[in-house]
């Protein structure tokens, strides 16, 4: 006679309850997430943050030029997404969100996050093309959506100039000196200009494959007075071509869309100097389904989808330690700058039997 043996596990599979409420709560995010966009889009939030004292539901209609009606409708809203509080009769804005939402400097600044998923680069466009699999790249996106992916990388460049590079064992005295430094996939500048403003004595050299993004950058570095000391290059990294010019090379938020990450690598540690730096500042995609469950995992996940058009997908952040090994560079470390955000870094050798370089 056999006797079934049972076996049992410390967590219970959810019942329809749970799963109901689990469900609902992606419902309640999507909706705080639209009530904080148009938030943004027709200044209520900006209205509110302006508005030391408060302001009633009809003030901020004013404020606004909102109907009254529809402005106490978006309150309501706010006040359950955590945006807006009571002070009485007043609402104020929830502490420190208007760093959060409207300074775009600001290194945890989110609002231009929240203003790209709406973007029908993102969600529209994938769901359009799911049974084609049709691609596509920078040049056939709207000039907005490039717009808000510049927004959107900002805090990125403000995290990592200058306390992120602060990390990297001798940077920061390289990056008082006269050094080159070389900023791949520049985007619009952002990067180059708060280099060129922190760092007098930089030679500074934006290379990106993207016109619109460059010709942003060139009108961002002369606004900023630094053009002078800016070399603006249109190229893929693919065919980027310098020969031991650089001090150190930053990749932000960009790496993961090269073609070829080991042909732009070999470039780069070819256009480093013996002993620069090559830094990689990315988000550091989970690799696993607890990573995936969490809530920056959830974040990276919507820009997955936009990624997947341009035939890329984020990265785990080792995968950038086994790609700087693979190169021979050396002194590799790693810093969490934020939950979406890591960096990466390594040594070109100095001169020796073995670079060659």
């Amino acid at each position: 006679m056999s006797t079934a043996v049972e076996t049992t596990t410390d967590h219970a599979a959810p019942d329809v309850g749970q799963q109901a409420g689990m469900l609902l709560q992606q419902v309640a995010g999507y909706v705080g997430t639209r009530t904080t966009q148009l938030g943004l889009e027709t200044g209520l939030i900006e209205a509110l943050a302006e508005a030391d004292g408060g302001l009633t539901p009809d003030e901020l209609g004013i404020e606004a030029d909102i109907d009254p009606f529809y402005a106490a409708v978006w309150c309501r809203a706010a006040i359950g997404a955590g945006l807006v509080v009571r002070d009485g009769q007043r609402l104020r804005l929830a502490a420190h969100l208007d760093a959060l939402l409207l300074d775009g400097e600001h290194p945890a600044h989110v609002g231009a996050m929240v203003r790209i998923l709406e973007h029908p680069e993102i969600f529209d466009r994938f769901g359009q093309r799911l049974a084609t699999g049709e691609r596509t790249w920078w040049d056939q996106c709207s000039p907005d959506f490039i717009g808000g992916v510049a927004a959107t990388g900002l805090p990125f460049y403000v995290r990592l100039i200058p306390g992120g590079l602060q990390h990297v064992p001798g940077v920061e005295e390289l990056l008082q000196g006269p050094a080159r430094v070389l900023d791949t996939a520049c985007g619009a500048g952002a990067g180059l200009v708060r280099l060129g403003e922190l760092y007098p004595d930089l030679t500074l050299t934006g290379a990106d494959g993207d016109r619109t993004s460059l010709d942003r950058a060139a009108k961002a570095v002369a606004e900023a007075g630094i053009d002078h000391r800016v070399d603006l290059v249109h190229t893929p990294l693919e065919a980027l071509d310098h020969d031991e010019e650089f001090d150190l090379v930053i990749n932000n938020i960009s790496m993961h869309e090269c073609r070829d990450i080991d042909e732009v690598t070999a470039r780069i540690r070819r256009a480093l100097r013996p002993g620069g730096w090559f830094v990689i500042s990315d988000f550091p995609f989970p690799d696993s389904d607890e990573g995936l469950a969490s809530v920056p995992g959830r974040i990276m996940s919507a820009i997955q989808f936009f990624e997947a058009q341009i035939d890329d997908q984020l990265l785990p952040r080792h995968v950038y330690d086994d790609l700087l090994v693979r190169h021979g560079f050396t002194d590799l470390g790693s810093a969490e700058l934020a939950p979406v955000h890591a960096l990466t870094w390594g040594r070109k050798e100095e001169h020796s039997a073995r670079s060659g370089c």
